[in-house]
């Protein structure tokens, strides 16, 4: 019959190797905070499990090197501060003769293309950088109305090229075939075959700053929404605006050119009956 020493060394044994997993478990569960991760002191905020820590890193023995730590800049400037967040405002009429008389008389033949082209398609900048000469040329006359499928949703929509947007386009072939490119804006860099939205932008700030207008109020959108919003103020024909802008919803269109009560009170005193 066993004696009692052979049952308490087992147990002790198993004693043992209970504390040791039951201490490591405990110095594996230490906590530390995403603030001690960079400055060094524990907390009790974040558990952190040492053998995931371990296999994530590529194994106890080594594997691919750890991701240094970057340092967290806690004064670091908001994006929007001193910036007007919000729908931008569109171009009044005297704007548009403004810029564009300034861009005939500096010559700048491919701006005031776009510029025109922005006016009167009132398409979104991802779809008017990306026209081609086919869409608004057939051979080598400039076409009255032109057809582009937009590349949010995925609809075509129609608009139109009036005389001076045309004129504009016939003064820029030339100097457009030359290069070859089947995009009526190409880029200068090799890697993109057209400009990109982030230069448009920048046409649209310069040509705003050049009537003196501040330009944080106005963005790529004020081109789009400046011949809507004259057609609104003129007409009231919501459902006309809404088909020549491309919108799936008219909700959409009325969020868009921002009618409020008192427009649709201004426009009632108009009708008397």
């Amino acid at each position: 019959m066993p004696t009692p020493r052979a049952f308490a060394a087992p147990a002790a044994a198993a004693g043992a190797s209970s504390t040791t997993r039951c201490s490591r478990a405990a110095t594996s569960r230490q906590k530390w905070s995403v603030a001690s991760i960079f400055l060094g002191k524990p907390d009790c905020s974040v558990g952190i499990n040492e053998p995931l820590a371990i296999e994530r890193r590529g194994g106890r023995g080594g594997g691919r090197p750890s991701m240094p730590a970057s340092s967290v800049d806690r004064g670091q400037r908001p994006w929007n501060k001193g910036l007007l967040i919000g729908q931008r405002k569109p171009l009044e009429p005297k704007h548009v003769w403004s810029i564009r008389v300034r861009l005939e008389i500096a010559r700048s033949r491919r701006d005031l293309v776009i510029f025109n082209l922005a006016i009167d398609s009132k398409l979104r900048a991802c779809d008017l950088v990306k026209l081609r000469l086919d869409d608004v040329c057939s051979g080598v006359k400039v076409r009255h109305r032109a057809t582009i499928v937009q590349k949010k949703t995925g609809r075509p929509v129609q608009f139109e090229i009036t005389e001076q947007s045309r004129s504009s386009v016939e003064a820029w072939l030339p100097m457009l075939r030359v290069t070859g490119s089947r995009y009526l804006f190409p880029s200068r860099l090799h890697a993109s075959p057209h400009i990109s939205t982030r230069q448009y932008a920048r046409l649209v700030h310069r040509w705003v700053e050049s009537i003196g207008l501040e330009s944080t109020s106005y963005g790529t959108h004020s081109m789009r929404r400046t011949k809507a919003a004259q057609i609104y103020r003129k007409t009231g024909n919501l459902r006309a605006v809404q088909l020549l802008l491309g919108h799936t919803k008219l909700e959409s269109t009325v969020r868009y050119l921002g009618i409020e009560v008192d427009d649709a009170l201004n426009m009632a005193e108009q009708i008397e009956l």
